[in-house]
């Protein structure tokens, strides 16, 4: 009864994080492709090859569902993913429906004519490919009308975190913050659009200041996935054991990753 949870690196632990808290017997298989991150620096033929492989390690591991805790593997090649490749008994969701639902309060399966919601202009923080991509501004698009976006890639960001060297992660979050404010004086929301950065979440939003509405996608993934799983309960897997895999070095992640969640994780090679 396995689900799978993947990402380039250690962000998606955050998601990994909200997930088993709200479902907490489910086993999750937690995949970290560390060896290759970060994604966002990568084009779209390389996430979506990196990522195919990534999903397909967690089939093998009996997770039949397999949630894209990676924003760059979502915006670059989960559309590519579900219209030419991905079987008829396994599923593959990405992390931009919750947060397009929380913004837009409307259900994904609402196809009613976009509408004026309650934000106006949307800053959004994401890296490089994702930003690339204009996923996010697409998606918004479908549901919404009358919201300015106004993207940053924040260059560096991924790697400070993933490397624990949160006092250059805190001084590039304060940088990217003063670029998109120069570009959006007064945003009214903002949208941490990768998994990595709810670990520097309050350093967002004491630069983007206290009336900015900042929107992190794990609590919403977890609460979306929980009601998917009650309406498609066929979808969990066979998989029993809950593990956490990488590319990577074993020991380096555990360690990291150890101190990411504060409590011991132990990783073992994909």
């Amino acid at each position: 009864m396995a689900v799978g949870i993947f990402d380039s690196g250690l962000g998606g632990l955050t998601v990994w994080d909200a997930v088993s808290k709200q479902l907490p017997d489910v086993p999750l298989v937690y995949f970290g492709d560390n060896a290759h991150a970060p994604y966002g620096v990568r084009d779209a033929d390389d996430v979506y090859n990196l990522t195919c492989a990534a999903v397909e390690r967690l089939w093998d591991a009996g997770c039949d569902l397999v949630i894209l805790a990676c924003n760059t593997a979502s915006a670059a090649a989960l559309r590519r993913m579900q219209e030419s490749w991905i079987p008829r008994d396994k599923r593959v969701l990405g992390v931009f429906v919750p947060l397009i639902e929380a913004m837009t309060e409307r259900q994904w399966g609402d196809n009613s004519p976009p509408r004026e919601v309650g934000v106006r202009h949307v800053a959004l923080f994401a890296t490089p490919s994702t930003v690339a991509s204009r996923a996010f501004q697409r998606e918004l698009a479908f549901r919404a009308i009358g919201v300015d976006v106004e993207a940053q890639a924040c260059g560096g960001l991924v790697d400070a975190i993933e490397d624990g060297d949160m006092i250059l992660a805190e001084a590039l979050v304060r940088g990217h913050v003063d670029a998109l404010k120069r570009k959006m004086p007064e945003p009214d929301a903002a949208i941490l659009g990768c998994t990595h950065y709810p670990l520097m979440q309050e350093v967002f939003q004491a630069a983007l200041g206290g009336d900015v509405q900042v929107y992190s996608q794990a609590n919403l993934v977890a609460a979306s996935l929980s009601d998917y799983l009650k309406r498609h309960p066929n979808m969990l897997g066979k998989g029993q054991d809950t593990m956490f895999l990488t590319t990577g070095d074993p020991r380096k992640v555990s360690d990291r990753a150890t101190q990411f969640l504060r409590r011991r994780v132990e990783f073992i090679s994909a």
